[in-house]
C-alpha cells in the first residue's frame, strides 16, 4: 500500500474545498486506499493552523478534522534531521515522510529538494488517483 505524508497546506486545502485534488488526496486516504503518516508535531501543525481566523473554521470543525487525522493515520516518531530547509517548519514533514518510506505530498514543491518522493498533489492523484 502506498504510504503518504500530508503537507499542512495539502490538508487546510482538503478541507477547504471538496472538488481540487488535495481533496481528492484526501479521500483516497479515508477511503484506504493509501496509508496517511503522522508524526505529534505535524498533528501540532494541522491544529496550530485550523484555528487560524481567517480560515474561518469552526471550532467543532477543526476538532473532526483532528479526529480524522487521528483515525485514519499512523503516529510516528521520526528521528530529526539536519537537512536545510527554506522554511524549517518544513522539516517535520519531511522527516516523517523519510522515516515513513512515504511520498510527502505538497504544494509547495519549492520548499523542498528536488527528490522523487516529494510530490504535489496533482503529481500524485495523475500517478494513483486517476
Amino acid at each position: 500500500m502506498c504510504r503518504v505524508v500530508v503537507d499542512t497546506n495539502v490538508f487546510i486545502s482538503s478541507r477547504l474545498s471538496l472538488l481540487g485534488n488535495p481533496a481528492k488526496v484526501m479521500n483516497l486516504i479515508a477511503d484506504g486506499e493509501m496509508e496517511l503518516y503522522y508524526s505529534l508535531d505535524i498533528l501540532d501543525e494541522y491544529v496550530r493552523v485550523l484555528a487560524y481566523k481567517r480560515l474561518n473554521f469552526s471550532v467543532e470543525h477543526q476538532k473532526t478534522a483532528i479526529e480524522d487525522i487521528k483515525s485514519i493515520g499512523i503516529l510516528i516518531n521520526p528521528s530529526k534531521s539536519n537537512i536545510e530547509l527554506p522554511d524549517k517548519s518544513d522539516i517535520i514533514f519531511y522527516d516523517a515522510a523519510k522515516a515513513a518510506g512515504a511520498y510527502l505530498i505538497t504544494g509547495n514543491l519549492k520548499h523542498y529538494p528536488s527528490e522523487a518522493h516529494i510530490i504535489s498533489p496533482a503529481q500524485f492523484i495523475e500517478m494513483y488517483g486517476g
